[in-house]
């Protein structure tokens, strides 16, 4: 049986500065949104730890000012009911000299990608400029069923990921 093409029916976006309360205020900003379109309590909690760890990762890797988040609300026909978390960031200081590279598994940081991948049906990430836009579906109701998102991804060249 093939899949239906989603395509977003609200869509929702807010602003945060990169200090340690942002991630908080994500979580709540994501909750209180994906609970008015009516998504189940098992998506905003899976939702609110994504959104936090994006968000986390942008203020402790890149240069940003502002981290722009965005929802989606995404509908097709049949099954396909997802919610789309991503979080733009607009990358690195020039001249940041600092590795790209991952964070070995046994260091206190570093997993906050594997949690994504871990509670998401699908994520990815592309450049945008000199930032990143990193997203995160999620299925809108709980025991929608979900495919294995399979390892975290690498950048082109092997470098691991920008931040």
């Amino acid at each position: 049986m093939g899949t239906s093409p989603l395509f977003s029916v609200r869509r929702s976006s807010f602003e945060l500065a990169p200090h340690p309360g942002s991630a908080a205020q994500a979580r709540r900003m994501t909750r209180t949104q994906l609970t008015g379109w009516g998504a189940c309590e098992d998506t905003c909690d899976a939702a609110a730890l994504v959104v936090s760890e994006l968000v986390t990762n942008a203020i402790v890797h890149t240069a940003s000012r502002r981290i722009h988040c965005e929802l989606h609300d995404l509908r097709g026909d049949g099954d396909g009911e997802r919610v789309r978390i991503s979080v733009r960031d607009e990358g690195r200081m020039p001249g940041d000299t600092s590795p790209a590279g991952r964070i070995a598994p046994e260091e206190e940081h570093g997993r906050g990608l594997l949690l994504v991948a871990a509670v998401s049906t699908a994520w990815g990430a592309q450049e945008t400029g000199p930032g990143l836009l990193v997203w995160a579906e999620l299925p809108r109701q709980a025991g929608a069923g979900g495919t294995d998102p399979g390892p975290v991804p690498d950048t082109p060249g092997g470098s691991g990921w920008a931040w």
